[in-house]
C-alpha cells in the first residue's frame, strides 16, 4: 500500500477516498483500476465505487487506461491560503533569482520530516532532477531540507537524526552525528550545500526563509550540475533572496 503523509483510516468512506487520491506519485500520469486496489489494498468493488464518485466530483478523470488527478484538486490545492499567499510573495524573488543565475531556483516548505517543493523554476543544461512542484524530500539529504531542519526546533531535530536516515545515493550523508555538523554550520553560515546527496550530478545551495522570530517559514535554494555548478558562489544572491522574503512575510504579517 502505498504511503502517505498521514496514513487513512481504511475504515471510514473518507479515509478510504483519501487512499485512493494519495496512490497517485509525482511521476504517475494516470493509474489502472488494478494498480489503485493493488496500492490501496482496498477491494476492487470498493475503489470502482470510490473511483466513480471522486470522478463526480471533479477530483479525478476518468481514462482509457483507468483514472488520473483531475484539475478540481488544482483548484482546491490554489485555494490553500498559505502556500498560494507565500508563493504569491516569493516569485519576484525566485524570478530574479534565476535572472541572476540561469540555474533551476526552488522555494519549499517543510511538512512532517520532509520538504514539499512549493515552487521550481528549472534552469538550463541541467542533470535529470527529483524535484517536482508538490513533490516531497528527505530533511537530510537536500539543501533545503537542513536548513528547515537547522533552524527547527530541538524535538524535530532530536526526531529527525535518531529516526532512519535514507540514502538516496552514494553521496548521502547517513551519520546523525554528520548531518548534526552540517545543520550547525548552517545556522553558523546562513546557507547549507548539498553535495549529491539527493541525486546525482547536482550540487545545491540553500539559505532560510525565517520570520520576525528566527523560525523558518520555507527556504530558497538554487541546483546546478556538478563540474559546472558551484555553489558557494551563489552563497550571497541565495541568502538575500531568502532575507528578501522573510522580511516581506514578516512585514505583511504585521499589518494583519
Amino acid at each position: 500500500m502505498a504511503t502517505t503523509p498521514t496514513d487513512p483510516d481504511l475504515g471510514s468512506v473518507l479515509g478510504k477516498a483519501v487512499a485512493v487520491l494519495h496512490a497517485f506519485t509525482v511521476d504517475d500520469h494516470e493509474l489502472s483500476l488494478a494498480a489503485l486496489v493493488e496500492r490501496t489494498g482496498l477491494p476492487k468493488t470498493s475503489v470502482y465505487r470510490i473511483a466513480g464518485d471522486l470522478v463526480r466530483y471533479r477530483l479525478l478523470d476518468r481514462t482509457a487506461l483507468g483514472y488520473r488527478l483531475s484539475g478540481g484538486l488544482f483548484e482546491l490545492g490554489m485555494r490553500a491560503s498559505v502556500e498560494r499567499s507565500l508563493l504569491e510573495l516569493a516569485m519576484p524573488y525566485l524570478q530574479d533569482l534565476y535572472e541572476r543565475t540561469h540555474e533551476t531556483v526552488h522555494l519549499g516548505v517543510r511538512e512532517g520530516r520532509e520538504v514539499v517543493y512549493v515552487a521550481k523554476i528549472a534552469g538550463r543544461g541541467q542533470a535529470a532532477s527529483p524535484s517536482r512542484t508538490g513533490g516531497r524530500m528527505p530533511l537530510h539529504c537536500t539543501a533545503i531540507g537542513k536548513v528547515l531542519l537547522a533552524w527547527a526546533d530541538d524535538d524535530l531535530r532530536r526526531d529527525v537524526l535518531t529516526g532512519p536516515l535514507e540514502r538516496r545515493t552514494p553521496h548521502t550523508i547517513v551519520a546523525p552525528g554528520r548531518v548534526a555538523q552540517q545543520l550547525d554550520a548552517a545556522i553558523e553560515a546562513g546557507v547549507a550545500f548539498e553535495r549529491e546527496e539527493s541525486a546525482l550530478g547536482l550540487q545545491c545551495v540553500a539559505a532560510p526563509v525565517l520570520d520576525a522570530d528566527d523560525r523558518p517559514i520555507a527556504a530558497i535554494s538554487v541546483t546546478g550540475p556538478v563540474g559546472r555548478f558551484r555553489p558557494e558562489q551563489h552563497v550571497d544572491a541565495v541568502r538575500a533572496a531568502a532575507q528578501g522574503l522573510g522580511t516581506l512575510v514578516a512585514r505583511r504579517r504585521s499589518l494583519h
